[in-house]
């Protein structure tokens, strides 16, 4: 299953958009350089009081829809 390794520093501010309505969506890039984005209700689970931070890797189907996203650290 192809998959890419995502580096994820989101403080608990710049995630405040997403809960007050104003995006639903983070933008990203994968270690190798491609963008990514990524539906924000999938970094859910890994919120903190700080925010997300992490390395992630996202697991996606050849049709390039989301499969998994595990904290690798």
């Amino acid at each position: 299953m192809p998959s890419l390794v995502l580096d994820i520093a989101l403080s608990a501010e710049r995630l405040r958009a997403v809960y007050q309505g104003r995006a639903n969506r983070i933008l990203l890039h994968s270690r190798d350089g491609r963008r990514v984005s990524l539906p924000a209700h999938h970094v859910r689970p890994f919120l903190t009081h700080e925010g997300v931070y992490g390395a992630f890797e996202l697991e996606f189907s050849a049709a390039g829809e989301l499969v998994n996203l595990r904290r690798l650290n």
